[in-house]
């Protein structure tokens, strides 16, 4: 129980400082907590993390069971399905397709598959890349598209190719798997080797990156989903060969993080071209493609956190899984983050938050002292309870209750997964101005951040904001 997480935390601490101790212990230890403290507020069955740093892997972490019916534990060997992350493999591979000069990535494809349906108006990769063809997502007539496999490219394609686009190319935002679906055809052609073999040997090559296999694979998770009562359940079998390049590879933690250190570093595609993928797209009316307050590139997307450091990252959501990969190509860190089953998450926040003991001084650590309540708002809502801080083991943990006409947590409680009667709060970086900490919820973990050490405030996403008022 995360009370029970709490109260080990909290046992015998006190708001003091403790001797500081080498950054990349802390942050270890930070980032562990971290992970712990979301699989027991979430509730999913089990989850795991890395960090790329510097040219090494810097931390991996694991918490909760790859499969619950056999209590195998989450390992750092564990494959998840990567979802929608997937589309960045397929990103990669067009573009250093593109810096190798055997595509060109601007213009149209058709010329590449002559046996692709003229029906549609001429489609680039660039397009394909940035969600701008025109081309839909998963449609009603979809439902049963996992029920089968797939032999080849070519095949998936045949499921979409003679539906109507959405709008005309370049006009307009539309996320779109199946485009991606099209896009690894391209590469395919391009390369001439089948696209699967071409990722192996020349994108991912020496890492446990590779085509879905859950549910034969022994190293594979379980994948599960959240019931309508919130209860675990395993997922259906599901067949991702219709989309490898948009949703249908797996990978471990460690892996994944040391696929996008190869990014950073420079070893799959030149810096020059990275530069490239995460320059924003351009719509035919000259504006920059956006979408939920990132800019869309190749394949990528990007923002800025609140310190000003630019992020290039991507998401995935299918069955059995949220995923989530993150660099920061100023600061050479990747992050990525798995977990077994659907739940609604803030999985990019929660990824940047496993990457921050790793952007700062983690060692020096600072707890707010006297601190017994909170009051604050949610979404112009008073909120209040009571509230705790002390340090354990050098990391200075809080927990702030919810009670039962507590708006925040009323929002929280709201979604499938967990419900929580309170939060956590881990320090990342409370040595610095007024404090900073992880907040722990159902829903993932949030950047909360204060300038005096007693108003707190964290951005929740879709418009949802919170401030608290230590007491």
């Amino acid at each position: 129980m995360l009370n029970a997480f709490i109260a080990l935390a909290l046992f015998g601490c006190k708001a003091s400082a403790e001797p500081a101790e080498d950054n990349g212990q802390a942050a270890h230890r930070i980032a562990d907590a971290i992970l712990a403290a979301q699989v027991e507020a979430n509730g999913v069955p089990g989850m795991g993390a890395a960090v790329w740093l510097d040219g090494a892997l810097a931390w991996s972490g694991s918490a909760g069971q790859a499969d619950r019916e056999a209590r195998r534990p989450v390992t750092a060997d564990t494959v998840f399905r990567l979802a929608s992350l997937s589309k960045l493999f397929a990103a990669t591979a067009a573009a250093k397709l593109r810096e190798e000069g055997k595509l060109d990535t601007a213009s149209p494809v058709g010329p590449v598959l002559p046996w692709l349906s003229n029906r549609w108006p001429a489609i680039t990769s660039a397009q394909l890349a940035a969600h701008i063809s025109g081309l839909p997502h998963y449609q009603p007539v979809d439902e049963g598209r996992g029920a089968r496999a797939f032999t080849s490219t070519r095949e998936a394609v045949s499921v979409f190719q003679d539906r109507a686009l959405l709008s005309p190319p370049g006009t307009r935002y539309e996320y779109s798997t199946w485009g991606y679906t099209l896009l690894s055809a391209v590469i395919e052609q391009a390369a001439h080797r089948p696209y699967l073999d071409y990722l192996h040997a020349q994108i991912t090559a020496g890492l446990e990156i590779g085509a879905d296999h859950t549910g034969t694979d022994p190293a594979a998770s379980v994948a599960y989903a959240f019931a309508e009562d919130g209860q675990i359940v395993r997922s259906a079998p599901h067949d991702y060969s219709y989309s490898w390049g948009g949703a249908g590879l797996s990978a471990t933690m460690p892996g994944l993080a040391r696929w996008g250190g190869r990014i950073l570093d420079g070893k799959i595609v030149s810096r020059a071209t990275l530069d490239w993928m995460l320059t924003p797209a351009k719509l035919a009316d000259g504006n920059d493609v956006q979408e939920g307050g990132s800019a869309i590139g190749f394949g990528w997307r990007t923002l800025r956190d609140t310190d000003g450091q630019l992020v290039a990252h991507h998401a995935g959501a299918a069955e059995g899984a949220r995923s989530a990969l993150a660099l920061y190509p100023d600061r050479g860190l990747a992050v990525s983050l798995g977990s077994n089953a659907l739940w609604t998450s803030a999985i990019e926040q929660t990824a940047q938050m496993l990457a921050a003991p790793f952007l700062t001084d983690a060692s020096a650590v600072r707890c707010p002292a006297g601190v017994a309540s909170y009051r604050g708002d949610y979404d112009g809502q008073a909120i209040s309870g009571s509230a705790r801080f002390g340090l354990h083991d050098g990391i200075c943990t809080g927990t702030i209750a919810l009670g039962s006409d507590n708006a925040f947590g009323t929002w929280l409680n709201g979604f499938p997964q967990r419900d929580a009667r309170a939060l956590a709060l881990i320090g990342v970086e409370p040595s610095h101005g007024g404090g900073r900490f992880a907040l722990i919820t159902p829903v993932g973990t949030y950047d909360l951040r204060s300038a005096d050490g007693r108003r707190y405030a964290a951005a929740l996403g879709s418009g949802h904001g919170l401030t608290l008022n230590l007491q």
